[in-house]
């Protein structure tokens, strides 16, 4: 999906990013807080950030000093969905 939306030049200069890095850091920005906010999960979130995995998600949330919820339960899933998908 994509999204148009009127930002202020001077957003730029104040947030310190490149125009050509904008996308990027919308993307990342937006994850971490709909994530923080519980709207998304750490797989959707990883997702909008455009993130290679969950273990990328979750250093991003680490940064930016988010809390994960990340139990021994949902690794558990993970290791049983990468089994199936490895054949193992």
């Amino acid at each position: 999906m994509e999204a148009t939306i009127t930002l202020p030049e001077s957003l730029l200069s104040a947030i310190k990013v490149r125009k050509p890095d904008l996308d990027r850091f919308i993307r990342r920005i937006l994850a971490v807080e709909l994530y923080r906010e519980g709207r998304l999960s750490l797989g959707k979130a990883a997702e909008v950030a455009g993130a290679r995995n969950k273990w990328e998600m979750i250093l991003l949330l680490d940064e930016k000093g988010v809390p994960v919820d990340y139990s021994g339960e949902d690794a558990e899933a993970d290791l049983e969905t990468l089994r199936k998908h490895l054949g193992r």
